[in-house]
């Protein structure tokens, strides 16, 4: 989606995450929170008690089971890709 000097943003399906690079910048050193884009803005997937919640700037919301699955599915499938599995 975007590419940065320290950072690069991933997406899919609604799906984002923040990947920081290495420190040669030749690979990536891990991935961050993945979260999904809401109509309130974008959701990152937070557990709060055992909950699942989508938490963004000035929102909380619960998550449903097929966000959680999409976030979950797109993180690891991100990690894969990337290496860092």
């Amino acid at each position: 989606m975007a590419e940065g000097a320290r950072f690069c943003a991933f997406g899919r399906d609604g799906c984002v995450a923040m990947v920081a690079r290495s420190a040669g910048q030749q690979g990536f050193a891990g991935i961050g929170s993945s979260g999904l884009a809401l109509d309130q803005g974008l959701g990152y997937l937070v557990w709060r008690d055992e909950k699942p919640l989508l938490v963004g700037h000035g929102f909380e919301a619960p998550a449903r089971p097929d966000q959680v699955a999409a976030i979950q599915r797109f993180s690891s499938d991100l990690k894969s890709a990337l290496g860092l599995s």
